[in-house]
């Protein structure tokens, strides 16, 4: 019987060290958006439960964002006989538990998150409409990414940073910090 964690953060650039999961066997760590299923590692970690295994989760819009989903991923956990925890709603969920109360709040918190999701996509739509009103938004294409090798050449050449970057059309401190990580 394995304890396995799930953690997931929206973007890379997130910090997952508030997910603290307590002691587990082992962890499966996402840094994406929980708009849909469709994630590699919990795919993965789905996968790799096993009856009697109990899957540990920081809280439910970790999980998943969306209600259905989230009974989805639970049902199917529970199906494996594999038990799953919500360590901040304080909610564990297990193959043939019929705790009435304990499944009305996993829906009631599926749906608050489904919920904030839906407001943070519409208070962003309004956000954008307002900025492209004013003239301040523009549909900017991303740039490319940096050629770290041509950076450490143009510095072997002895070209200074803020040549390296007017000339690579990146910032000084980008040079800096792939010149000095």
């Amino acid at each position: 019987m394995a304890r396995v964690g799930y953690v997931r953060v929206s973007s890379v650039n997130q910090n997952t060290d508030r997910q603290d999961l307590g002691e587990v066997d082992k962890t499966f760590t996402e840094k994406l958006s929980g708009k849909d299923t469709k994630r590699p590692e919990l795919l993965a970690m789905m996968d790799y439960v096993r009856e009697g295994d109990h899957v540990v989760v920081h809280s439910i819009d970790r999980l998943a964002r969306d209600l259905r989903d989230l009974q989805d991923i639970v049902t199917t956990l529970n199906a494996k006989d594999v038990a799953i925890t919500f360590l901040s709603e304080k909610l564990t969920f297990g193959a043939g538990a019929g705790d009435a109360l304990a499944k009305l709040q996993l829906q009631m918190m599926g749906a608050f998150a489904e919920f904030e999701r839906n407001l943070i996509r519409s208070r962003q739509a309004q956000g954008i409409a307002l900025a492209k009103e004013r003239g301040v938004y523009t549909d900017r294409k991303r740039k490319p990414k940096i050629d770290y090798s041509m950076v450490e050449k143009l510095s072997a050449e002895g070209l200074s940073t803020y040549k390296i970057a007017a000339k690579m059309g990146i910032s000084r401190m980008s040079v800096h910090r792939i010149l000095h990580p």
